[in-house]
């Protein structure tokens, strides 16, 4: 839903956007365009304008793809355009006696607008999304365009002083568009940061998980050798025991070794015991002691014989859930945690009764910790979701299907 919104809004700034450059492209042809020629040729000139400021808006507008291989490639033929169009007015300025159908007399102040805000836009998005070669080139080819705009109308009296502005505009959207890639990249590498400790407590898992069952194969293989002569009925159904754990050890291990597979676990990242929906009444009891907010939990459902990894994903979304409404629910005096099992799903909802975000905070943003844990449910065949709820407050839900991976 919120990629609906997104996307949406997004439609409607490209929207917004293009009618803003249609606008000042019909106030450009009105104005009687830079200057006059004579004949039908005013009518091309005119057109070519407007060409240009719409060429220009087609390379901004599209959402583009860090290092886009066609960004820079759209951008240097709208600057070039560009050059070749203020140079050219220049060059018929100083040499009017050219042969051709050139009437040179300039009829306005107008060197077109359209055509400089949507280089203004390229400048922005070169800087903000174009290769890092490219871009530096492309930046300051760009900021030259723009900067000239205002001498095809004279190259004396106010307007070199407008040009040095618009170069100051320039300067200004190439250092907002690298801000935001700077932005980006940060959030990128946290992102990297936090999914990589993600697979790292995946490890620890599958090292505590592997453990467990490895050390009840092992005692219960130890006790059937001792008891196959005396009691054969006793070792069968001890070895049933061990094909069991075995299985489910197996199972457990090509889910959490899928996920890590590819990337490089801590080897010597701290072990911790697991923790699972048997110790959520006493994480809901600890939450609620520790402040003024009251946890609630309620249970539907067997619970009980559930993979370690689905009891312990359900574990870790409580409790990261709870954390966010220590951080961030304002007025938040509830907190309802409900845990149902279905025949084919475990089910996780964690909802306050908050009036919204403290200031200075974002929630409607995930945060890092539900980012990892949406990875972490993702893999198991899960999913998990985080937003605003019907009746106010914050709402995080997780399905994980109960027998998540055994398939695979």
């Amino acid at each position: 839903m919120m990629e609906r919104l997104d996307a949406w809004g997004r439609r409607a700034a490209q929207t917004v956007a293009l009618a803003g450059m249609a606008l000042l492209g019909i106030l450009d042809v009105l104005s009687g365009g830079i200057f006059v020629l004579g004949g039908d040729a005013a009518l091309l000139v005119a057109l070519w304008h407007v060409a240009l400021a719409v060429a220009a808006a087609a390379v901004w507008l599209p959402t583009h793809r860090q290092g886009s291989r066609l960004l820079p490639v759209a951008a240097a033929v709208v600057v070039a355009g560009s050059l070749v169009t203020t140079f050219g007015r220049l060059l018929l300025t100083r040499h009017p006696d050219l042969p051709g159908p050139w009437d040179v007399r300039s009829v306005s102040s107008f060197w077109g607008l359209a055509e400089s805000v949507g280089l203004l836009g390229v400048v922005f998005v070169v800087a903000r999304r174009a290769a890092p070669g490219p871009a530096l080139v492309l930046v300051a080819a760009t900021g030259l365009a723009v900067s000239v705009l205002p001498l095809r109308v004279a190259t004396t009296g106010v307007y070199p002083i407008i040009a040095m502005g618009y170069a100051l505009l320039a300067a200004g959207s190439a250092t907002a568009g690298m801000y935001f890639r700077m932005a980006a990249s940060a959030r990128e590498r946290q992102l990297d940061t936090v999914r990589a400790e993600q697979r790292a407590e995946f490890a620890r898992d599958l090292h505590d998980f592997i453990a467990h069952h490895v050390t009840g194969i092992v005692v219960q293989a130890q006790g059937a050798r001792y008891v196959a002569e005396r009691d054969p009925q006793r070792a069968v159904a001890a070895l049933e025991q061990i094909e069991r754990a075995g299985t489910e050890t197996m199972t457990a291990m090509r889910r959490m070794v899928g996920v890590l597979r590819g990337q490089d676990a801590a080897p010597d990242a701290p072990l911790a015991p697991l923790a699972g929906l048997t110790e959520l009444p006493e994480l809901v009891e600890n939450f609620s002691a520790a402040g003024e907010v009251g946890a609630h939990l309620h249970t539907e459902g067997h619970l009980d014989g559930l993979p370690v990894e689905v009891t312990s994903s359900a574990y870790r979304v409580v409790m990261e859930a709870l954390t966010n409404v220590r951080q961030h629910a304002t007025g938040a005096r509830r907190v309802e945690v409900h845990v149902t099992r279905t025949p084919d799903w475990l089910l996780v909802r964690v909802g306050d009764d908050g009036r919204g975000q403290r200031p200075g905070r974002t929630r409607e943003r995930p945060g890092f910790g539900l980012v990892g844990l949406t990875e972490r449910v993702g893999a198991l065949g899960g999913r998990l979701a985080a937003g605003p709820g019907v009746d106010g407050g914050w709402v995080v839900d997780m399905a994980l299907p109960v027998d998540a991976g055994r398939s695979r």
